[in-house]
Order: C-alpha cells, then sequence, then structure tokens
C-alpha cells in the first residue's frame, strides 16, 4: 500500500461525530459537556427536552447519546450527591463522607478520599448543557465517549498522535465517575479515561461493560482529523490489524491458520 500524508479539510462538530461513529463503529453518540457560569449565559442556548424530575448526571449523558437530546441542567435537577459535590454545587456532609464507607471500611480514609475528589470551585457553574457532539449549539468543555475498551484505545491512541503527548495517564475516582471524571478532564484540560462506578453503571444504562473517555472540547476536532489521516495512511481504522476497517479485527495476532487472499491469488490456486 502507498504510504502518504493526508491533509484533512475543515471539519465542524457534526462532521466530527460522523466520523468517529463510522470509522470507530461506536455504539452512542458522544456526548458534548458544557458548564455555563451565569443564567444569562446559559439563557443564550436552547434545548428541545427537560427533564420532568430530578435524576442523576449519568441519566443527562444517556439520554444524550441514546435519545439524541439537547438538555440543560441545574443544582435543582440533580438527583446524584456526589455529582452535587463534583460540579460545586454542594459542600460534602458527613453523611456523604459516612457513605464512601462502603469502599474503604475506614471513616478517616472515606474523609479524606471525599476531599480528594476533583470538584469545580463551590459555587462556579450555574448550569450545565449535555448534547450530542453533532447538535452543540456551543463549543463543549469536554466530549464524553461511552464506549467498549478497544474503541476506548483507538481514541486515546489518535490523541497521542494529534497532540504528541505520551505516555497518558488517567484518574481514578471513587463513586463519581461520569461527574468526577468529567471534572477532572476539565480542570486539568487533558484526556481522561474511567471504569463506571456504582452509580454510572446501575443508572447510566451501561450494562455491556463500557467504559468512559473524555476528551476536552477544544481537542475533538483535531483527534477526529487524526482518525480520518491515520485511516487514509493505513487504508482503514484499525490498529490491530493495519488494513481493515473495523477497529481491531477479532483474529489472533500472527496465527497461521488465518490468512485471507486477495481474489486474484484465490483463482489462480483454485
Amino acid at each position: 500500500m502507498n504510504r502518504k500524508t493526508v491533509i484533512v479539510a475543515e471539519m465542524d462538530y457534526a462532521g466530527a461525530q460522523e466520523v468517529l461513529e463510522r470509522l470507530l463503529r461506536l455504539d452512542y453518540h458522544p456526548v458534548a459537556l458544557k458548564f455555563f457560569k451565569t443564567q444569562e449565559e446559559a439563557n443564550h442556548y436552547r434545548v428541545e427536552k427537560k427533564m420532568a424530575a430530578k435524576v442523576t448526571f449519568c441519566q443527562y449523558t444517556a439520554a444524550s447519546r441514546m435519545a439524541n437530546y439537547v438538555l440543560k441542567g441545574t443544582k435543582d435537577n440533580l438527583l446524584c450527591e456526589n455529582c452535587l459535590i463534583s460540579f460545586g454545587y454542594n459542600e460534602p456532609t458527613e453523611e456523604d463522607i459516612m457513605a464512601h464507607r462502603l469502599f474503604v471500611i475506614d471513616p478517616e480514609k472515606a474523609k479524606r478520599i471525599v476531599a480528594s475528589k476533583p470538584s469545580l470551585p463551590f459555587g462556579e457553574i450555574h448550569s450545565f448543557m449535555t448534547a450530542p457532539l453533532a447538535k452543540t449549539p456551543v463549543d463543549p468543555d469536554i466530549v464524553l465517549f461511552v464506549c467498549n475498551p478497544f474503541q476506548a484505545y483507538h481514541i486515546l491512541n489518535d490523541y497521542v498522535g494529534a497532540f504528541d503527548v505520551h505516555p497518558l495517564q488517567f484518574n481514578h475516582t471513587l463513586n463519581s465517575a461520569v461527574c468526577g471524571g468529567a471534572v477532572w478532564s476539565y480542570l486539568n484540560h487533558k484526556p481522561n479515561m474511567n471504569t463506571m462506578c456504582a452509580g454510572s453503571y446501575t443508572s447510566g444504562k451501561t450494562e455491556k461493560g463500557e467504559v468512559n473517555v473524555f476528551i476536552p472540547g477544544d481537542q475533538i476536532i483535531n483527534l477526529t482529523k487524526q482518525l480520518v489521516a491515520r485511516t487514509e495512511y493505513s487504508g482503514g481504522a484499525s490498529l490491530l490489524s493495519a488494513g481493515n476497517e473495523w477497529p481491531g479485527l477479532d483474529v489472533c495476532k500472527k496465527c497461521p491458520m488465518v490468512r485471507i487472499k486477495d481474489n486474484d491469488d484465490v483463482n489462480k490456486t483454485s
């Protein structure tokens, strides 16, 4: 195959979503997350739906990635105590601390864990928006992928290729995977990846062993351009078997029993 340097044309968020979903075979829409510091800022952007009752932040993101909804929320719409702390809406209470004894048993450890979680400054944000990346009406602060581990591998490798940062390191927190994971990425302006927490597994529609990948919003276009360029260069998106379009052909590497020939070769030997 002729290897070549590929120049990628201009791309918007709708184009980025189309490319990411098509080349990486994503099951869900990437979710654009935006924090609004004032009500005036939030009022600039209209949404299609609203939550009729308090829900978790994971359910907000699930509605955007699975039902294609653009949503806004405030402190009054959130049910999850961990998200209320991560978003700087609430200060941790003794009850919040004691709830973390479930994980570590010791109350002093639980206290230190809650205190060390990534969180926005208290009172900094007024509200937030979640939207499918293609439909976001505002430049996102973070783009969230809920994907399988091998899709995550491709996304993060393309981040390395796009921004020449290696190795990547991630942030695992107890009981605040999606909210805390997004906040850590936002505060540090770095990609992040983590497993589901107990809450995101049960309320976030993640029954298939998905992981969370967070990319700073101002980096998603260049990451996607890197995916396009790499796919053009290799002939396919797969990093396991270069030239294959599926991101990770499920065949044992270097297996002598698995050989696929060009059709002309097959015809000559048949």
